[in-house]
């Protein structure tokens, strides 16, 4: 038997930031040599809200270059951007016409995203689960690596399986592949630097409540410095009343590769400000290697480029074979 298939992505809607990083890249480089991987930049996933047209592209390869520059091994896995292979828009409609609507609009992402967009919340918001079905699904992914908060959309996909193989295949003979959740329970959600209780996101309007994988020093520097801690003198893991302080002391685990034992009892007596001096240069040293090779990444403009090709040429053939597959089980004609 062969390596099971893995499928992820990332948005291109502004830098990836150590949510991004040790939530999910840094867990497919550590793992990647386990598997066959597919990794696709998800830019249609980036307008089911508000985006800036001008800068999407170039967003696009600097999350291209991101995932090099983080460790991602081309003998290991492909890398590849979603909007180049058509297949995805087209499955996504085959799969919009057996989805119920109320599989929709249980979703929780889609109820919290739609409280902040108001009457502008658009039927791609909805939608976009069907859409991250068909990206996973035209490719025969065995796992799926996500966060906590993603596995309902995983769910949903499996949902969306066991539908289409039930109306249009058979046991002997399904026509798709039923994937599964691989989730990292460690690191699996950073929290913001503002507000433990939140996930750092892209779409936080402050930019202090992340630190960006391309941040300077002195950016990283002055984001950790003013990050909200409590008033307590003395560092926990796992108090539920210290939010703020299990989220920071965690991502210095994850950065400085220390146990978390060790961790405990190196910070259980420092204060706030010894430890985000800490904190800031296990950060900065950290984040050193993958901004360099990044740099090293984008001034070889050609050698990105020839990457995305050989990836969107390796993808798009078994994404089209996939979709293929559907259409025929659905009834469709082959072209003539």
């Amino acid at each position: 038997m062969g390596k099971k298939r893995v499928l992820s992505g990332v948005q291109p809607t502004g830098n990836l930031h150590l949510g991004n990083y040790l939530g999910a890249i840094r867990n497919w480089v550590e793992a990647q040599s386990q598997y066959e991987n597919f990794f696709c930049v998800v830019d249609l996933h980036a307008i089911t809200v508000p985006h800036n047209p001008a800068t999407l592209a170039a967003d696009t390869y600097t999350i291209a270059a991101l995932y090099l520059a983080c460790g991602v091994d081309l003998n290991d896995a492909t890398i590849f951007v979603q909007s180049h292979i058509p297949a995805h828009c087209e499955l996504t409609w085959l799969f919009n016409c057996i989805t119920p609507i109320n599989w929709l609009e249980r979703m929780i992402q889609f109820k919290e995203k739609a409280l902040k967009q108001g009457e502008n919340v658009s039927t791609g918001l909805l939608d976009y689960p069907v859409l991250m079905a068909a990206d996973i699904l035209l490719y025969d992914a065995d796992l799926v690596p996500v966060g906590e908060d993603q596995k309902q959309h995983i769910e949903l996909t499996r949902d969306i399986v066991i539908r289409i193989n039930d109306q249009y295949g058979s046991k002997k003979k399904p026509v798709l592949k039923l994937p599964e959740p691989l989730i990292r329970k460690e690191g699996a959600r950073v929290m913001s630097l503002t507000d433990g209780t939140k996930k750092m996101s892209k779409s936080d309007p402050s930019e202090m409540s992340r630190i960006n994988l391309l941040d300077a020093p002195e950016e990283i520097q002055k984001k950790i410095k003013r990050c909200k801690t409590d008033p307590i003198k003395g560092l926990e893991f796992d108090n539920p009343e210290r939010p703020e302080c299990n989220n920071l002391l965690t991502l210095y685990t994850l950065l400085s590769g220390k146990t978390k034992e060790a961790v405990a009892a190196e910070c259980q007596d420092m204060g706030w400000g010894q430890f985000k001096a800490v904190l800031s240069e296990a950060t900065i040293e950290a984040l050193k290697p993958i901004q360099q090779n990044y740099q090293a990444v984008m001034e070889d403009k050609g050698y990105l480029e020839s990457v995305l090709r050989q990836g969107r040429e390796k993808a798009e053939a078994i994404a089209l074979s996939t979709l293929s597959r559907v259409k025929t089980a659905m009834g469709y004609s082959t072209p003539l």
